[in-house]
């Protein structure tokens, strides 16, 4: 009887947080996580998240992290810089704002960087855009002389003059992992595992999102009756910067595979909640596949 009335209280209490966090808002923008956490504490065995393994360490964040993870690495690729650009700057995000576009911060910060309208960033509405707070990030960094061989820290710490000056280490080496991966460096680096899709893609916002992140890359699409693909023409670290990028946003984009170089992603496998990863049944020609449900399927 004790078992069974702890049981219960422990369901009212999920509720009871659950009907907390949306009245207090939290289950939206920055809180988007604990959603996550939920889902995956309620559906067992599966832990959502998504993780990039690069030289055999695992390194984690969670689904909205990875996703803005991705446009950070995705303009660094637009804007011809190095992966270790897009260290930095994943870098200094999570130092900033936990890789999260927060509307609030230390004085008048906000946004990805914590970027300030008061030190001519911009205007709170330019900054809480994350494409333009993530180019003015590299706009700084590429005036900063040598960035790319001294130690990141103090790359980071120039363009942001922060208070706390040596804070921005503690995070290189997920930040490297991650850019890592998200800008095809490390192929087949990142996956994510996610609950099933319980809604159709749209073509049309995947292409927008793709390139946004990454650039005009040819992109066709292929309706079907249960499932709609679209095949970006890309290859070489592009083609893996593609894929990832793909991984790194299934969740709010429904997609539910990724196939590319022979490997594959498949979101389905994780129902029994293991990161199976990619496995060697992908795509072997020279293009990203990506499918998702279709509408009506």
């Amino acid at each position: 009887m004790r078992n069974t009335k702890r049981r219960r209280r422990g369901r009212a209490f999920a509720v009871l947080l659950t009907v907390t966090l949306v009245a207090a808002g939290l289950l939206v923008g920055g809180g988007i996580w604990v959603a996550s956490y939920l889902r995956g504490a309620l559906a067992p065995g599966l832990s959502v998240g998504c993780t990039a393994t690069v030289g055999g360490t695992p390194y984690t964040l969670a689904v909205d992290q990875t996703s803005y993870a991705a446009l950070i690495s995705g303009i660094s690729i637009q804007r011809g810089m190095p992966a270790r650009a897009a260290s930095i700057a994943l870098a200094t995000a999570l130092q900033e704002s936990k890789l999260r576009n927060i509307d609030y911060g230390d004085l008048d910060s906000v946004g990805l960087f914590q970027q300030r309208p008061s030190q001519d960033w911009g205007t709170v509405a330019q900054i809480m855009d994350p494409v333009y707070s993530t180019n003015a990030f590299y706009s700084a960094l590429d005036k900063v002389p040598g960035y790319v061989d001294m130690p990141l820290n103090d790359a980071a710490q120039i363009v942001q003059r922060s208070a706390f000056p040596h804070a921005y280490a503690q995070h290189e080496s997920l930040s490297r992992a991650f850019a890592s991966a998200l800008t095809g460096q490390s192929p087949g680096a990142l996956s994510c595992t996610l609950p099933p899709a319980t809604a159709a893609g749209s073509p049309t916002a995947v292409e927008a999102a793709l390139k946004q992140a990454l650039g005009t890359l040819p992109v066709a699409t292929t309706p079907g009756q249960s499932a709609t693909t679209l095949e970006v023409a890309a290859s070489g670290n592009m083609g893996w910067a593609v894929a990832h990028w793909a991984v790194a946003n299934a969740s709010q984009l429904g997609l539910t595979h990724v196939s590319y170089g022979g490997l594959a992603w498949d979101r389905n496998t994780n129902d029994a909640g293991t990161n199976v990863g990619w496995k060697g049944t992908g795509n072997a020609g020279g293009n990203v596949v990506i499918t998702m449900a279709a509408a009506g399927s």
